[in-house]
């Protein structure tokens, strides 16, 4: 059922990435695999960059949070042992989808090499495009909420299949804003685009997140893309492609 940005009284619309805007495949088949494959090069080079050694600490203190559930042994006895560790580490993560900010920081400067030499295009439905321009002729306004890290965010919409849609999106939040299914969360983003929450629409494929932001006073919105069942009973309006919001 098409949304009316109109009716609704919405200004800013605060959109998911995986199964919103880009495909889970583009994710899970390309994204993730790049990043296992040059985790251990990645980490041997630039292990001692501030970002990454506060992504290292982040990394040490979640593996000993997971030492009982079958995680691999975090090793710091030498430089390459650690490095060894973390890269395994990091490779369990990503097969679990885990939503770690330190693994997101380490994702997302390695996937930043990729987009930059070209060998990474950012994925995106054939509507997203044309929906944005559309938007920003309402004078309407995009943000972005993402588990993957703002640096990768950015990224994927700089360097887009449908080319540089960065100037299309105003501001970026990922989990160092709060957790998505944390209703504090949408609080402090509506805090951040100095807008009141009635009027921004989130729009997601995950219905727990969407429950988040509507407790946070949001409008909300249930993606269904291609391959994302329907819940047997939805409590959000849903759209299966963003020509469905529209004016």
């Amino acid at each position: 059922m098409p949304i009316s940005l109109n009716a609704s009284g919405i200004r800013v619309l605060l959109l998911d990435i995986e199964g919103t805007t880009t495909p889970i495949d583009f994710v899970l088949k390309t994204l993730f695999p790049f990043a296992a494959a040059r985790a251990r090069d990645f980490l041997l080079t630039r292990f001692d960059e501030p970002e990454v050694v506060e992504a290292l600490s982040g990394l040490r203190a979640a593996n000993l949070a997971d030492a009982g559930k079958g995680a691999p042994e975090w090793n710091d006895s030498s430089y390459e042992r650690e490095v060894e560790a973390a890269d395994e580490y990091v490779r369990w993560l990503m097969a679990k989808d885990s939503k770690l900010t330190a693994l997101k920081t380490i994702q997302g400067k390695i996937w930043e090499e990729g987009f930059r030499a070209g060998e990474l295009k950012g994925e995106l439905y054939p509507d997203v495009a044309p929906a944005l321009l559309r938007w920003k002729d309402e004078s309407r306004r995009v943000a972005i909420f993402s588990s993957g890290s703002v640096l990768a965010q950015r990224l994927l919409f700089a360097h887009s299949s449908a080319g540089d849609l960065s100037p299309f999106v105003e501001a970026y939040f990922d989990t160092t804003t709060g957790p998505k299914g944390d209703e504090a969360s949408y609080r402090k983003i509506s805090a951040a685009l100095g807008s009141d929450p009635g009027k921004i629409l989130f729009v997601s494929d995950v219905s727990a997140e969407l429950d988040a932001a509507r407790i946070a006073g949001m409008q909300t919105t249930l993606s269904l893309r291609p391959g994302v069942a329907a819940p047997d009973e939805p409590t959000h309006e849903t759209v299966h492609d963003f020509v469905e919001i529209c004016s």
